[in-house]
């Protein structure tokens, strides 16, 4: 097989990713997809909400290293309900030395034809290790005040949103404040963006 072949045959991240959200949408049913989200000091891939869940989703393609996956883990362990890591088949044998046991892993794989295939190696399961101070931390200002409404809490309009975050997870059932914040989440418009929702 020549080099160019070889190149061909290499996934990268772009190559990945959108068949991964059809993937995705087809086995996990109601999901939203956001991309590139910056959790502490690393950026993660994805994340998907499923209806009272939080998954981080890694993408380590064939291009990619191990180099900075330890620390990627270290912060989508604080933040994520569950956390899968999605790979390229150069890393496929290999990538459980790299993640947590509760981690679930989907292989990449071109079929004869050149379509993307996914494999799940492994199903994720509950994180242990995830901090609801900060996985609160990606609802917009709005939202957590559409929390507070929905869960008849005062308002604190001047009150920041560390504070409001802190209130809701003191007053709300857990269960109950993930559901919700989920469900915002699924009606996030992006549309409405403002500079001080993050």
């Amino acid at each position: 097989m020549t080099e160019e072949n070889d190149n061909k045959n290499i996934l990268r991240d772009k190559d990945i990713r959108e068949p991964l959200f059809e993937y995705l949408e087809e086995t996990c049913g109601k999901v939203r997809i956001l991309e590139e989200k910056v959790i502490g000091r690393v950026r993660a891939d994805v994340v998907m909400v499923t209806p009272g869940l939080i998954y981080g989703i890694e993408i380590k393609s064939d291009a990619d290293t191990y180099a900075r996956l330890e620390k990627q883990v270290k912060y989508y362990n604080w933040y994520y309900d569950r956390n899968i890591i999605v790979v390229g088949s150069k890393h496929a044998l290999h990538v459980k030395e790299h993640v947590p046991d509760w981690w679930g892993i989907i292989s990449a794989e071109r079929d004869e034809k050149g379509r993307l295939d996914f494999y799940e190696i492994r199903k994720a399961d509950v994180n242990p290790r995830v901090k609801d101070h900060r996985k609160i931390t990606i609802l917009w200002r709005s939202e957590l005040a559409h929390l507070q409404e929905l869960n008849k809490l005062p308002k604190y309009r001047n009150k920041s949103k560390d504070y409001v975050r802190k209130l809701l997870l003191e007053r709300v059932d857990a269960d109950k404040l993930w559901v919700q914040a989920t469900e915002e989440l699924f009606e996030r418009d992006y549309s409405k963006y403002r500079k001080d929702e993050d």
